[in-house]
């Protein structure tokens, strides 16, 4: 529990990203399916942006907690599809 916790702690800062993408490719007219598979490429960047440089020391305490990188970014970006097709699918019905 204490680990799912640390990761929406890790979300909370990236989700009015999460909902500014949502928004903007809505307003593109993509689909869902290309938006999620967009926001699967950039949470990829993320990672790799977070794993390459010296912003790792941020990945320390999730690391001391036992969250791995992967752990943390795959559960990163199922929480943000729980958040995502929702609110696409709301979005969609007023464009």
């Amino acid at each position: 529990m204490q680990q799912l916790f640390s990761i929406f702690i890790f979300y909370r800062p990236l989700i009015l990203w999460s909902f500014g993408i949502n928004t903007l490719l809505s307003f593109l007219k993509y689909e869902i399916v290309p938006i999620l598979i967009v926001k699967l490429l950039l949470v990829a960047f993320l990672w790799y942006f977070l794993n390459e440089t010296n912003a790792k020391r941020k990945l320390i305490f999730y690391k001391n907690l036992g969250i791995s990188s992967f752990k943390l970014f795959s559960f990163l970006y199922i929480i943000d599809l729980l958040f995502s097709i929702p609110f696409l699918l709301i979005l969609g019905e007023f464009i």
